[in-house]
């Protein structure tokens, strides 16, 4: 095992293990120019999200969570592109994020004279930020300055045995290293309170521990009713999981053993090292913005049903539970923690996870990455639809 890689140091002192060019669109209404920026400069990354306008209630979190996204370390430069009448405006994202000392312009299209225009400025300006980001060179950092999301998606009846307990392995490593972990997805700590709390370095944070989960509980339980400990997908029932609570005491283990010393909002940084917890949706298209608005460079996401999913300016490392989805779907997973069922040593797959980790943020590519499977910033709503 490492403790160290190579990486990219930013003006705030926060270190990226990818060197993107970000283009955020304010709101939805400019997503078909932000496609054809990215049509014109191909090494761009942008960050497609259906929100921005209409729905104010969430208005305050999506424009929190946009500028922490452009904040991210992993993004050397943005662009934001708004239209020039919505809710979330261009520069209440660009301000925030000028301030970490990054290269940051906005436009409008309303006052560039047209999407065509716009596009045609936004893919000069682009070109422009790439130049800049690529005189960006990997130097060598401890592994405190990592940050690593923790994400369980199409969990069965493996992931609490194999997966999930290799990945708390490496977390403990991570924080022994003095670098973060964060564990999100609430909902899937539903009955696990209790265990939690006992891990919080002081009776606030356990207190916040307790309070995250109880509201969590409550809204399942005043969405679902008697349904509510079934509050698990359909996939995960076939993959021979009961309850929402045999699944979470599986998903709380990917965040090891070491004391909680935060709990965060949803797409928030943490302001201490270690172990975070951070409220979020069990949904995962929903909860990697959050784990990566919130600072993390790289997500591990463990999956007993396999899924392809990866984030546009995280790289996503897929850990298989058993080794008939890891042969089965070879192409999109990294790491094989079914061979814990074959024999081989939990800490050995453990160990093997944090040399994976080292190397990703090194610039090896993730099987995510290398499939293009970055899809779009699928941001949380609170609040049910009128």
């Amino acid at each position: 095992m490492g403790n160290s890689f190579l990486g990219y140091l930013r003006p705030d002192g926060q270190v990226g293990v990818r060197n993107y060019v970000a283009v955020i669109p304010s709101v939805a209404c400019v997503n078909g120019v932000v496609a054809k920026i990215a049509q014109l400069v191909p090494e761009i990354v942008p960050l497609y999200h259906g929100h921005g306008c209409g729905r104010s209630l969430e208005a305050s979190l999506h424009s929190k969570v946009l500028t922490n996204l452009g904040k991210n370390p992993n993004v050397g430069a943005v662009l934001v592109v708004g239209l020039g009448c919505e809710v979330i405006k261009s520069t209440s994202i660009a301000e925030p994020i000028e301030k970490t000392g990054k290269p940051v312009v906005w436009l409008n299209v309303q006052e560039e004279g047209g999407s065509r225009r716009a596009a045609e400025k936004g893919a000069n300006i682009c070109r422009r930020l790439l130049s800049e980001t690529n005189r960006c060179e990997r130097t060598s950092f401890s592994l405190e300055k990592l940050s690593i999301g923790l994400e369980c998606g199409g969990s069965d009846a493996f992931s609490g045995i194999t997966a999930n307990p290799a990945v708390g392995i490496a977390s403990d490593y991570i924080v022994d290293e003095g670098g973060t972990v964060i564990l999100t997805e609430d909902t899937e700590m539903i009955g696990t309170s209790h265990i939690l709390a006992r891990r919080a370095i002081n009776e606030e944070v356990a207190e916040k521990t307790i309070n995250m989960i109880s509201e969590a509980e409550q809204l399942t339980k005043d969405l679902l009713g008697p349904l509510a400990s079934l509050v698990i997908a359909p996939g995960n029932m076939d993959g021979g999981m009961s309850t929402i609570q045999e699944k979470s005491l599986g998903c709380i283990m990917k965040a090891g053993s070491r004391p909680i010393v935060e709990v965060v909002d949803y797409g928030t940084p943490p302001s201490r090292r270690g172990v975070v917890l951070m409220d979020g949706p069990g949904y995962d298209a929903e909860s990697l913005p959050g784990l990566a608005a919130a600072g993390c460079q790289i997500i591990v996401f463990t999956t007993g049903r396999g899924t392809p999913l990866g984030f546009p300016i995280c790289p996503v490392i897929k850990v298989a539970s058993n080794s008939l989805l890891f042969e089965l779907m070879r192409d999109d997973m990294d790491v094989n923690a079914g061979q814990v069922l074959e024999g081989k040593d939990l800490s050995e797959v453990g160990n093997e996870i944090v040399k994976f980790i080292c190397d990703v943020a090194s610039g090896r590519p993730t099987r995510a990455e290398i499939n293009s499977q970055g899809g779009i910033v699928c941001l949380y709503t609170l609040h049910p639809p009128f």
